[in-house]
Order: C-alpha cells, then sequence, then structure tokens
C-alpha cells in the first residue's frame, strides 16, 4: 500500500532569513562581515639619489637621475674630447630708450660716478656731466655746442664754459673739434646706435671701445690726463679738502669754547660784588 505525499507547495517550503532571525541580528551579521576602514593612500616611491655621470659609461647615464649642472668647467674636464653647446638663448636687456633710439645707454664706471660725486661741491659740473654722457653718439663722440648746453641746462654760456673747462683739466672730457667732444672711454662709453640713413632706412653703428682707446692713446698732443686717464688725483684731492674742513671745524671749535670761557681772575660770586661796595 503506498501513501501518498500531501500535495505541498515549494513556494510554501521557501524560508527567508527575516523568518528565522530578529531583524537587529541580521543588521549586525552584515556590519561584521563589511569592512568599515578607510582605503589606505597610495605612498610615494623614494626619491632616488641622483647619480654622478661617469665619464668612461655615458649610456650608464639613462638608467639613473642625472645629476644638475654646478660649473660648466667641471663638465668641460670630464669630457675633455666634447664640445659643450647652450640651447637658451640670453634674455635681451630692457633700457629705457624711444623708438627712434632704442637700446640708448652707455657703459660707465661706477667708480668714476663715486668720485665725481664727492669731489665736486657745486651742481653745476655734475649736470654738465651727465648731459655730455646723455648726447653721446657711438664711440662716445659728443655733437653739442656751448649755446646748447647752456640752453638745456638753462644756465648762462658763461657758466658753461666754466664748468666745462673745469670737467676737461681733470681729462674726463676732451674736445675733438668745433662743437664736437669726445667723453674719455673708461669713464662712460656708447657703444653702437641706430642711425636713420638718407634712403629713409635705419642702420645699426658699432664702434668698438679699445677702438677709440688706442686712437686716444696715440694722439700725443692730448694731455697725459686724457691718454692715460686716472682719478687718483681727484682721490688726493678729495681727502685733502676733508682734511682741510676737518681743521676749520676744529678752529672753530676752540674759538666758540674760548668765547664761552673767561679770562683767569675774573670769576666772581654772585653778590660778591655789592658785599664788597658795602664794607
Amino acid at each position: 500500500m503506498t501513501h501518498d505525499a500531501p500535495n505541498v507547495r515549494r513556494a510554501d517550503m521557501e524560508v527567508s532569513w527575516a523568518d528565522i532571525l530578529p531583524l537587529s541580528k541580521i543588521r549586525k551579521w552584515e556590519s561584521s562581515h563589511v569592512s568599515s576602514a578607510q582605503p589606505r593612500r597610495r605612498q610615494a616611491a623614494p626619491r632616488r639619489k641622483p647619480a654622478e655621470l661617469a665619464p668612461s659609461d655615458p649610456l650608464a647615464a639613462f638608467d639613473a637621475a642625472v645629476a644638475p649642472v654646478r660649473s660648466l668647467d667641471d663638465l668641460a674636464q670630464q669630457f675633455p674630447d666634447r664640445d659643450l653647446s647652450l640651447s637658451r638663448r640670453r634674455a635681451p636687456l630692457e633700457m629705457y630708450s624711444r623708438e627712434d633710439n632704442p637700446n640708448a645707454f652707455a657703459l660707465d664706471s661706477l667708480e668714476f660716478f663715486l668720485v665725481i660725486s664727492q669731489y665736486f661741491r657745486e651742481a653745476l659740473p655734475l649736470r654738465l656731466i651727465f648731459l655730455l654722457i646723455a648726447c653721446q653718439r657711438a664711440g662716445g663722440r659728443i655733437e653739442l655746442t656751448q649755446d646748447e648746453m647752456a640752453k638745456v641746462l638753462d644756465v648762462s654760456r658763461q657758466a658753461v664754459n666754466e664748468a666745462l673747462q673745469e670737467i676737461m683739466t681733470h681729462g674726463i672730457v676732451y674736445k675733438r673739434s668745433r662743437g664736437v667732444y669726445q667723453f674719455n672711454p673708461p669713464y662712460s662709453y656708447r657703444i653702437g646706435e641706430l642711425i636713420r640713413t638718407m634712403d629713409g632706412g635705419k642702420k645699426y653703428v658699432r664702434v668698438e671701445q679699445d677702438e677709440v682707446l688706442n686712437e686716444v692713446r696715440r694722439d700725443t698732443s692730448l694731455p697725459d690726463l686724457v691718454r692715460f686717464p686716472s682719478l687718483d688725483h681727484l682721490r688726493r684731492a678729495v681727502e685733502e679738502m676733508r682734511a682741510e674742513r676737518a681743521e676749520r671745524r676744529t678752529e672753530r671749535r676752540k674759538a666758540r669754547q674760548a668765547a664761552e670761557k673767561p679770562a683767569d681772575g675774573l670769576w666772581e660770586l654772585p653778590g660778591a660784588a655789592e658785599e664788597g661796595m658795602a664794607q
């Protein structure tokens, strides 16, 4: 005799976890299986120490970091059979100028400026020197008459003549011809200039300093301070003027002290004259 199994649907046999465990235990079980730790950041790789470029094995430099070049001389000594070259171009100098006169600047001696600022006690010689520097053409030539100098500086022509003669005495500037002067190249020099040509174009004129120096030194008609410029006589003059001013200050101080101090035997106490008359 056979017994038939009861007809039970499969859907009735499926049981969920919610029917067996409470909801609080299910959440606790899920949280225990889920990691709450933050993801770790990727650590940076340690920096490699720059390796020296080995002259014997140049190809080994591609396998290591190349050390920065500190001195081109040292690098050239490591590779005596190779030529060194630089690819980056040097930036041009920035100077205040006009479009028709670009790069209008002169090469000036800082020591020259220091000495003349101490020597000249009046403003006009210094103003005239600055004007002559500003009006230089290529090669240090100055095409400027004394009337034009006086007009620019707003002074009389006689005052300009006196200041110019004093400047020329020290070999700073000398006269080449009528209305044309020359600045002594070691003190201030303009190498080149951009000039306009007859056809309306532009042309850059450059005169090297050594050419002008050789020309000046060969001219035996010029004074020695022009042919062989030196600022030693101005330095000595500055020291002498300082010594004289210090001596005059000492004499004035002694005279002031002597005037404030009464003569011997003239010290009297207040009221002493009245007591003597009463007796």
